[in-house]
């Protein structure tokens, strides 16, 4: 029986031992794989522990991501993020509004009342003529940035594929079924801080957010967080339940893109990012996380994975690409 990171208003989200998987014997890689599908079939969220990415890492990449974002506002202005169809570069505080609405006009309105507090870079797979990142000068403490971001992205891919794989054995499908959809790695590292703010901002405008409540838009998502929490996943009730930090795990979230693939037996849930618990003082610490959005290959066409539906009546979707699928999304977003 896996353990709960979160059990409140009938939501469930597991804690699962990700080496069972990775290095376990077969039974264990079976029971391992079926807690994963079991979690995102009915929370749509799961922790992970026993990473392949050592705690010792994971600290150098996240304080490497708050040097970058002590730089002067117009420095990072300069790598500003521009369409989402390259969806790379810097969105300054209030520049993303993440919500449910997809009216262009509605997320509009909904910025202009109670913008995210957050700034963001946006680091997608390098080497693409069309789409460059947008890397900083590096000097002083920005030697090695660009080096450290390619090495945690490239260590995400691999991590992405392996729960990829985890739900196919959980499916009873190939566990290479969707290699083919991910090994290009059209994935986007997303470096977060939400600066620090006075707790009266939440105060004077109840419905101030760091971050809105939201679902993903890929196939997973591997958040990495900071200690200072935040985050809230919607139960089955409607209440928003903090998804509280453990050390040295990834929250793991299923995105609408899998949600879609999977023919709605996998659940894409709804979170934000509020007031942390409140502590000392009357300002809250600046918050850091580094998010890891999983898609299939840009290039892939999505419809139902095989045994997600009984007869082709049964699908309830129709086929779509992915890259366009994104790009669609990410308009209303920005």
């Amino acid at each position: 029986m896996e353990k709960a990171a979160v059990k409140s208003e009938g939501l469930v989200i597991p804690l699962i031992d990700f080496s069972r998987f990775l290095n376990g014997n077969p039974e264990q890689r079976k029971e391992t794989a079926k807690a994963i599908l079991h979690g995102f079939q009915t929370a749509g969220f799961i922790y992970l522990k026993g990473l392949p990415i050592t705690p010792e890492y994971r600290k150098h990449v996240f304080e490497t991501s708050a040097k970058y974002f002590r730089l002067p506002t117009e420095t990072k202005l300069s790598h500003c993020w521009t369409t989402p169809e390259a969806n790379r570069g810097y969105s300054a505080p209030g520049r993303e509004k993440t919500t449910t609405l997809t009216d262009i006009d509605d997320v509009k309105k909904l910025r202009d009342a109670a913008p995210d507090l957050k700034e963001s870079l946006e680091i997608g797979r390098e080497g693409e003529p069309d789409h460059p990142n947008h890397w900083p000068e590096e000097e002083g403490e920005l030697v090695g940035f660009k080096e450290t971001m390619l090495g945690f992205h490239a260590k995400c891919k691999e991590l992405h594929m392996e729960v990829m794989r985890a739900i196919a054995v959980g499916l009873g499908i190939d566990e290479s079924w969707f290699d083919s959809y991910t090994d290009a790695g059209d994935n986007t590292l997303r470096l977060l801080h939400y600066p620090e703010v006075k707790k009266d901002v939440f105060t004077i405008n109840p419905g101030q957010v760091r971050a809105g409540a939201h679902s993903d838009y890929g196939s997973i998502t591997l958040l990495f967080q900071d200690s200072r929490g935040g985050l809230q996943v919607q139960s089955p009730t409607g209440v928003f339940v903090d998804a509280t930090p453990i050390e040295d795990t990834v929250v793991v979230n299923a995105g609408d893109l899998l949600a879609r693939w999977s023919n709605d037996n996998i659940k894409s849930t709804i979170h934000r990012v509020v007031e942390p618990p409140s502590g000392e003082g009357d300002v809250y610490p600046a918050r850091y996380s580094i998010a890891y959005f999983c898609n299939p290959n840009f290039k892939s066409y999505i419809e139902a994975i095989p045994g997600t539906y009984a007869a082709e009546k049964d699908r309830k979707y129709e086929g779509i690409n992915s890259g366009q699928y994104l790009v669609q999304r990410l308009t209303a977003t920005y």
